[in-house]
């Protein structure tokens, strides 16, 4: 059954650190903006023991930390504040959910659930919010990573949800698909002819994906060391950010269209050979001029979690055979880069050669954080008279979102998908068999590094990652875009 606009929003974690980064600054945009009903009450639940008022001012410090000084309205703030009450919540504890449903009051006009909690807690939540009957047809849930650790676990997860809410009323978030950036992917393959007919193995030669980072742990030691980059990043985001690219256009630009289109990809994955695969772990070395040290310095112990992958990887379908999609992501690394690079195949023949000239093929690069924009890298002739022969170079048309839509207000992933959610959009996330998808061919990449015994490799913090990682590109002529 469809049901339309919530009148409520529960946040569980309400008092955690993305709460008060990202959920509270996105709701309170969206309140300043009007895009949310007037009357749409936000109620928030955690462990720690706050009244509504105290919330209420706990949430008044997160917005004047994290919000943009432009950004800022005191009246604006005051009128968003009062939209926020708050329950304590132990949601191990079945009892507790009965205090919850007392302070939600009637929510047959249409609740929605943003989950952030422990995979632990989740079968847990569940069967607390159905004892309370907080579960009806009127109500719809979202969910916040980690969903598991691996297929089984995200399985039981999933069971449970299912438990209590229908796949229509169920939506996995993934922050990265609230990226306008990544949108803008949609929208460059499918709304300009000149892309489409090439975006396939006769017109593209390899496929790059970036997700580098130059942190460290940032106090998630417990939960990444227990996770690596693998299970971090490549299982959910980066193979989004895959599926994406390599999809079929889709019939509709509606949920079930392109939610199709995504999983065709993912159930073509080839598993990954031994030698298509690097994990690495960062050592000591210097980040923006910083020294840092190690990443079992930081963790206060040895450890074989991987901070590093890279994979070659394959789609094999029509579209795509024979052309390898490179991934990579890390933490500490030289630069703080989101990027999809499309490297097209060089033309047939070079006319210019015998005066000189000389070519690179095209190459598109969508970089999605921390600017925002678009490049084709296309040749040019350099002005001259070419006595001593014609020069070409590369030279970049670019398209810079931030400068072409600067009247736009630009809207950070969880305004969007925040607003989807109690609006009943699922198109911007993640279905089931998405997630099991990228579980099982990203547990086929654990599995073989376990039979392999395939240990971390080192690299120094502010580098591109382990040579290792350099090498299975080159062997291919390849080259990473740094």
């Amino acid at each position: 059954m469809a049901i339309g606009q919530s009148k409520t929003l529960l946040l569980f974690g309400a008092t955690g650190d993305l709460a008060k980064r990202m959920l509270l600054p996105s709701l309170y945009a969206l309140h300043a903006d009007q895009l949310i009903a007037p009357d749409l009450r936000i109620v928030g639940t955690a462990r720690s023991h706050h009244d509504d008022a105290a919330f209420r001012a706990m949430a008044g410090e997160a917005l004047a930390k994290f919000l943009p000084d432009g950004r800022k309205d005191d009246a604006a703030i005051a009128a968003f504040l009062q939209r926020l009450s708050y329950q304590p919540l132990d949601a191990s504890q079945l009892d507790g959910f009965a205090a919850l449903a007392e302070k939600l009051g009637d929510v047959s006009g249409g609740m929605s659930i943003f989950l952030s909690t422990a995979p632990t807690l989740f079968e847990q939540t569940i069967a607390g919010l159905q004892s309370a009957g907080l579960t009806g047809n009127s109500v719809r849930i979202g969910l916040e990573k980690p969903l598991g650790h691996d297929l089984a676990s995200s399985c039981a997860i999933n069971d449970a949800v299912a438990r209590a809410f229908p796949e229509e009323r169920t939506f996995r978030i993934d922050h990265y698909l609230g990226k306008e950036t990544v949108q803008n992917l949609l929208a460059l393959r499918f709304a300009n002819m000149m892309f489409e007919p090439l975006w396939n193995a006769q017109g593209i030669d390899n496929i790059q994906i970036t997700v580098s980072e130059t942190v460290g742990l940032e106090g998630r030691h417990g939960f990444y060391d227990d996770t690596g980059a693998l299970r971090d990043m490549l299982q959910n985001h980066m193979l989004q950010l895959l599926a994406l690219t390599a999809m079929e256009p889709p019939a509709e630009l509606d949920a079930r269209s392109i939610r199709d289109e995504k999983l065709k990809v993912l159930r073509s994955l080839r598993p990954v050979a031994p030698n298509e695969s690097v994990r690495g772990q960062y050592g000591p070395g210097a980040v923006g001029g910083v020294a840092v040290g190690s990443y079992a310095d930081d963790l206060g112990k040895p450890s074989d979690t991987e901070t590093y992958v890279a994979i070659k990887a394959h789609v094999d379908n029509w579209r795509w055979r024979g052309v390898p999609f490179y991934l990579r992501t890390g933490k500490r690394l030289a630069e703080r880069r989101s990027e999809i690079v499309v490297q097209f195949k060089a033309v047939p023949h070079n006319i210019f050669a015998p005066r000189g000239g000389t070519l690179a093929a095209n190459r598109l690069v969508i970089r999605l954080q921390p600017a925002e924009y678009v490049r084709l890298l296309v040749m040019a002739k350099e002005p001259g008279l070419d006595r001593g022969g014609m020069v070409l170079r590369e030279v970049p048309l670019d398209l810079s979102l931030t400068d072409a839509f600067a009247k736009t207000q630009r809207r950070i992933a969880y305004e969007r998908l925040l607003l989807d959610l109690v609006d009943g959009d699922p198109t911007l996330f993640v279905r089931r068999d998405e997630v099991e998808a990228q579980w099982r061919w990203v547990d086929a990449v654990r599995a073989g590094w376990a039979d392999g015994k395939v240990a971390p490799r080192p690299y120094g913090s502010g580098s591109w990652g382990p040579n290792a990682a350099i090498a299975l590109a080159e062997r291919d002529g390849v080259s990473w875009h740094d």
